[in-house]
C-alpha cells in the first residue's frame, strides 16, 4: 500500500523523507510528493464572521496561521499590534502604514483602519492587506438599528436613573463642600481687603465735601467782608467754568458720567484691587471659585427639581 505523505504534517519533515525513500526507493518520487502540501499562503487576510472582522496572519517564529477578532469601536491600532506581539515573541517590531507610506497613528479606531486598505509591517516584512468592502445596509434595517438602540437606552434610563441621579448628587454635594473649602480663607481676606477700601472711599469723599466746604466759606469771606459782590462775581463764575472743565475731563478719561455713586465705585475698585495686590489676593482665583461654587448650584438644583418631579409621578401613579 502506497505511503501518502499529503496527509503528513510538515513539522515531521525529517521522518517523512527517511521513510518514503524507503518505502518509494526514490527521493525524486518524495519530493514530488511533498511539495504538494505547501501550508498556507504567508499574506494577511481579512474577513467577516457573526459581523466581526477577522484577521488571519502567519506568525513569523511558529510559522503558523493565526487568526485575531477585532472589535472595530473597541480596539486600537496599538492593542491591535500588542495582541499579535504578545502572540509570537518573535515580532520584535510591527507596524502599520497606508497604501502610499504614512504611518497610522496607535490610537487609531480598527474600525476606520479596516474602511481602506493598508500595510502591516512584521519585522521588517511588509504585507498588502487588502480589506473587503461592506455593503451598506438598507433603510429598513438601519431603522430598524435605530429603534433598537434607541429601544436600549430608554431600558438603561429606566433602570439606571435614579441610581445616577443619586450619584450625581452625592459628587455635587462634595464639589460644592471642597469649593466651599477654598473659598473660605479668600472670604475672609476679601471682607477684610473690602472694610479697609470703603473707609478709604469714604474718608475720601468725606475730604471732598470738606474741600468744597472751604471754598464756599472762602468766596463768602471774601464777597462779604473783604471785597464786594462785583468784584467776586467773575471769580465765582470762572471758578465754575473751571469745574465743568474738570467734569468733563473726568468723563473723557473714565467714559462714565460724573454722578457721586459712580464716582464711589470707582476709588473703591481702585483701592480694593491695590490692596488685594499688597495683600497677595488672587482675584481671579476667587472669581473662577466663585462661578464654579454657582454653576454646581445650579446643576444641584435642576437635579434635585427632576428627583422631585419624578417622586410627584410615581406617587400620582400609584394613586391612581
Amino acid at each position: 500500500m502506497p505511503f501518502e505523505p499529503q496527509r503528513c504534517p510538515r513539522k515531521k519533515l525529517s521522518f517523512l523523507q527517511v521513510l518514503c525513500v524507503k518505502l518509494c526507493g526514490s527521493l525524486k518520487c518524495y519530493q514530488a510528493h511533498f511539495y504538494s502540501t505547501v501550508a498556507p499562503p504567508d499574506e494577511v487576510t481579512v474577513s467577516y464572521r457573526h459581523g466581526l472582522p477577522l484577521i488571519t496572519l502567519t506568525l513569523p517564529s511558529r510559522n503558523e496561521r493565526c487568526q485575531f477578532v477585532v472589535k472595530p469601536m473597541l480596539s486600537t491600532v496599538g492593542s491591535f499590534l500588542q495582541d499579535l506581539q504578545n502572540e509570537d515573541k518573535g515580532v520584535k517590531n510591527a507596524a502599520i502604514f497606508t497604501t502610499d507610506g504614512s504611518e497610522i497613528a496607535t490610537s487609531t479606531l480598527m474600525g476606520f483602519l479596516l474602511m481602506n486598505d493598508f500595510k502591516l509591517v512584521i519585522n521588517k516584512i511588509t504585507y498588502d492587506v487588502q480589506c473587503p468592502k461592506k455593503e451598506k445596509p438598507s433603510s429598513e434595517h438601519t431603522t430598524e438599528l435605530e429603534n433598537m438602540k434607541s429601544l436600549v437606552h430608554r431600558l438603561f434610563t429606566a433602570l439606571h436613573l435614579e441610581e445616577f441621579q443619586k450619584k450625581r448628587e452625592h459628587h455635587l454635594l462634595e464639589e460644592i463642600d471642597h469649593l466651599k473649602g477654598q473659598l473660605q480663607p479668600l472670604e475672609q481676606m476679601k471682607a477684610k481687603i473690602e472694610a479697609r477700601s470703603a473707609a478709604k472711599t469714604s474718608g475720601l469723599l468725606w475730604a471732598g465735601l470738606a474741600l468744597l466746604s472751604v471754598q464756599g466759606g472762602a468766596l463768602a469771606w471774601l464777597t462779604w467782608w473783604v471785597y464786594s459782590w462785583d468784584i467776586m462775581e467773575p471769580v465765582t463764575y470762572f471758578i465754575t467754568f473751571a469745574n465743568s472743565m474738570v467734569f468733563f475731563a473726568y468723563f473723557l478719561v473714565t467714559r462714565q458720567d460724573y454722578t457721586y455713586s459712580a464716582i464711589k465705585s470707582r476709588h473703591f475698585l481702585h483701592f480694593f484691587y491695590k490692596k488685594s495686590k499688597q495683600q497677595h489676593f488672587d482675584v481671579v482665583q476667587y472669581n473662577k471659585l466663585k462661578e464654579d461654587l454657582a454653576k454646581a448650584n445650579e446643576s444641584l438644583n435642576r437635579l434635585r427639581r427632576s428627583l422631585y418631579l419624578q417622586t410627584q409621578v410615581e406617587e400620582l401613579n400609584e394613586k391612581n
